[in-house]
């Protein structure tokens, strides 16, 4: 597998990884990258290790070059934490079209659909629903933490934060449920298709109402109370002609919601502290200290779970490349899109964010189901559509019904 493009896309999104001043040689590459005899992008590999076509070729060729002018520099709005190196702010010609936002909506989506496909590869060549989902998970989130202590030890990358212990302290809530929800996700995807996990995780809002109302004491409006039996529904009519249903899947899939439901209660809590964005930095920096102690926290787990088979997967991974492979990639990916959504949300407001992941599920799921062969049953796809409309709704609903005091 040739991993040229994993560098084509750090060189197109280098501000959003953190990269300042030797971003702006890799920038001025990403026009030749894309040129149309340009290598092929990192692509996941079957078991016997035989490159997979995928659509991501054909949608950069037609990304519009005057995407790449980026700035390496722009500043994050008053009430966030800024974005140093990170969120790059573009020429606007013509009717005003912020193209470098363009751009990042495209990478965090083709991220996000990437690390799906790698993710169910390694599974997959790992054993599949026997294999090794907490080892596949756990080291994925090594692989970030690499590549973001990579940023902070390379010159003239990433400003490193200046937190201090008892910062560490206050974020390893946010870091435990950041594991949490990644290890269970992986379990969900390993135990059932991708596709059906998805649509499991759309559900995600209905955890955090919950959450919210009655463990942090924050009021839900009535109209958001409406709209969860719609999510709640959908998911049951997917579930229904899932041919590859399994309850591990589904238990697994809400175990994840549930942890990402706390993880966003708790982030708010813990953004509330004096201070703490100033020391922090940027929310790259956030990100990377997040995915550092989730690994961490990760081992004991690894250990506990898979730690005597440990072993198994090393003969395993040395027989097959496709689990090395997609491994590593899967891993790039996931700390990719994950820090590309997070700068790309803070330049948007709050109906466009809605749009945004509503978008993005209804991508993942159909083009994931298609490249890996799952089950597009119309019951299933009715059900997916009610349930990530539900969502849709859930998320702006208080803005069309504003709520009573």
């Amino acid at each position: 597998m040739r991993f040229s493009f994993s560098l084509v896309l750090l060189a197109t999104a280098a501000s959003a990884f953190g990269l300042n001043g030797g971003a702006k040689t890799l920038a001025t590459k990403s026009h030749q990258a894309f040129a149309p005899k340009a290598p092929s992008m990192v692509q996941p590999i079957d078991v016997q290790g035989n490159r997979l076509s995928s659509v991501a070729e054909e949608m950069t060729r037609f990304l519009p070059m005057s995407a790449y002018k980026l700035s390496l520099n722009a500043e994050g709005s008053d009430d966030t934490m800024s974005v140093r190196g990170g969120a790059a702010e573009v020429e606007k010609k013509g009717l005003g079209i912020d193209f470098g936002l363009i751009i990042y909506f495209a990478l965090w989506y083709l991220g996000n659909y990437y690390y799906n496909v790698t993710n169910k590869l390694a599974l997959n060549a790992a054993g599949g629903k026997t294999g090794f989902p907490m080892t596949i998970s756990s080291l994925q989130l090594g692989v970030g933490s690499l590549y973001g202590l990579f940023l902070w030890l390379a010159p003239d990358a990433r400003a490193r934060p200046k937190i201090t212990l008892e910062d560490v302290k206050k974020m390893l809530p946010v870091a435990f449920c950041f594991m949490g929800a990644h290890t269970a996700s992986v379990f969900a995807m390993g135990m059932g298709a991708v596709s059906f996990a998805q649509i499991v995780k759309a559900a995600e809002p209905a955890f955090a109402a919950v959450l919210s109302q009655y463990v942090y004491g924050k009021k839900v409006s009535k109209a958001k109370w409406l709209c969860l039996p719609i999510v709640i529904g959908g998911v049951i009519l997917a579930s229904v002609k899932e041919l590859d249903f399994a309850v591990s899947a589904l238990v697994s899939a809400c175990i994840a919601n549930m942890f990402a439901a706390f993880k966003g209660n708790e982030n708010k809590k813990l953004m509330e502290t004096e201070g703490i964005r100033e020391r922090i930095g940027s929310v790259g920096n956030q990100f990377a200290i997040t995915s550092m102690m989730g690994f961490l926290l990760s081992i004991p787990v690894l250990i506990a779970k898979e730690g005597s088979r440990f072993g198994e997967f090393v003969e395993i991974a040395k027989k097959s490349p496709a689990v090395w492979k997609n491994l590593l990639a899967s891993g790039l990916w996931f700390y990719g899109y994950n820090e590309l959504a997070t700068m790309t949300l803070k330049k948007t407001g709050a109906v466009t964010q809605s749009v945004a992941n509503t978008a993005k599920r209804v991508i993942v799921i159909v083009g994931v189901a298609l490249v890996l062969g799952e089950s597009l049953d119309p019951i299933k796809m009715i059900g997916c559509s009610i349930g990530i409309g539900g969502v849709f709704l859930y998320s702006i609903i208080d803005n069309i019904v504003k709520p009573s005091n």
